[in-house]
């Protein structure tokens, strides 16, 4: 067992002190590229400032003989492109299981640890995964004689994973935040779906029957469609507000149906996801408009700042009650919008802009 007094010292002789809180940069896309494909690599520097993450992937979609080509693929592009403060690199190493991950981590850390902000390990099972990569990062960044540590961030793609969701937010303080990995965690669950994240027709509700009509039953009723994935992205939202660090979900598969795209990033965001995945760049405009709160919501929540006045008590809003508690919400809402204004010059002005008060509004 961890003291906590030593929770935050070097695993490593040489290596970075621990961050004590995670920097708290706007992510709400995590753009993934794979390095060794040529066409894809060559668009990465005409991408920076564009999206928040761009992510190398190492992992799923990358052939078992271009594992090498893809990692040697990212030092390259890491080393050529200036991402600035805008932009930042993580990379999605190989599972801690595969023969590939002690090749990925040793040549990344060494090699572009001072470009890299944060490794995403897939199919997490329990702390002792993390346990084992925060060993290793420590090590390697002595080894590199970096300044900062590497951050870690986690996928959620097995059963066991979810159930040790809590001890796996929580197992080092090189924890970024964690990803919902549908489709894996489907096949580990053995649920009967072989879609990409999203709903599914059939997992619905049903309209009861009408009164007073003959063979009720099979009359026609609404359905209406469910969502496969609240429970765990709400377990995983909660874990991750519990130990400081940031909940994501994460692909959506059917590039073409933006409009289902965009419902399930939103549910996403309103439940507390600060970002998402995008598979290909069509998603990219929609996550960022998605997980940056509009420019209403913005003022809305200036106004009920500026009537809770020393945040005490309760005020009546355009007939809504507001009290400490909406405080804590739109102060919420507010801080997320200044790190965003921060970086977006065009959300900085419509969150400048003052949008007309509904009418008999006011404190």
């Amino acid at each position: 067992m961890r003291s906590p007094k030593d929770f935050f010292r070097p695993l490593a002789v040489g290596a970075p002190a621990p961050l004590t809180q995670v920097p708290a940069r706007p992510s709400r896309v995590i753009h993934f590229f794979d390095p060794g494909n040529e066409k894809m690599a060559a668009k990465v520097p005409g991408m920076v400032g564009t999206v928040d993450v761009l992510l190398g992937n190492l992992e799923d979609a990358v052939k078992a003989d271009r594992k090498v080509a893809a990692r040697e693929g990212l030092v390259s592009i890491a080393k050529a492109t200036d991402f600035g403060d805008s932009t930042q690199l993580w990379t999605r190493v190989n599972s801690l299981d595969s023969p590939w991950v002690l090749d990925d981590l040793t040549t990344l850390v060494t090699e572009i640890g001072d470009k890299l902000d944060v490794v995403m390990v897939p199919k997490v099972q329990g702390p002792e995964d993390i346990h084992y990569v925060d060993r290793l990062l420590a090590q390697l960044e002595a080894r590199a004689g970096l300044t900062r540590p590497i951050l870690v961030h986690a996928i959620l793609e097995t059963a066991r994973g979810v159930a040790n969701v809590e001890e796996i937010a929580g197992a080092s303080p090189r924890m970024q935040g964690i990803s919902l990995g549908p489709a894996d965690l489907a096949a580990d669950r053995r649920m009967k779906t072989t879609r990409v994240g999203g709903g599914h027709p059939g997992y619905l509700v049903r309209q009861d029957p009408p009164a007073g009509v003959e063979d009720a039953v099979h009359a026609s009723r609404a359905t209406y469609q469910q969502d496969l994935w609240h429970y765990t992205i709400a377990r995983m939202v909660d874990s991750c507000a519990m130990h400081g660090i940031f909940p994501y979900y994460g692909p959506f598969g059917d590039i073409a149906d933006v409009v289902a795209c965009e419902d399930q990033f939103r549910n996403a965001f309103l439940l507390g996801c600060v970002g998402t995945w995008s598979l290909h760049p069509v998603q990219v405009e929609i996550a960022k408009r998605v997980f940056s709160p509009s420019a209403e919501d913005v003022a809305h929540a200036r106004r009920v700042v500026e009537a809770m006045g020393d945040g005490t008590g309760a005020v009546m809003l355009d007939g809504k009650m507001e009290d400490d508690a909406s405080l804590k919400q739109c102060l919420v809402m507010l801080e997320l919008a200044e790190r965003l204004a921060a970086l977006d010059p065009a959300l900085a002005q419509a969150y400048a802009a003052e949008p007309a008060h509904p009418a008999g509004g006011g404190a």
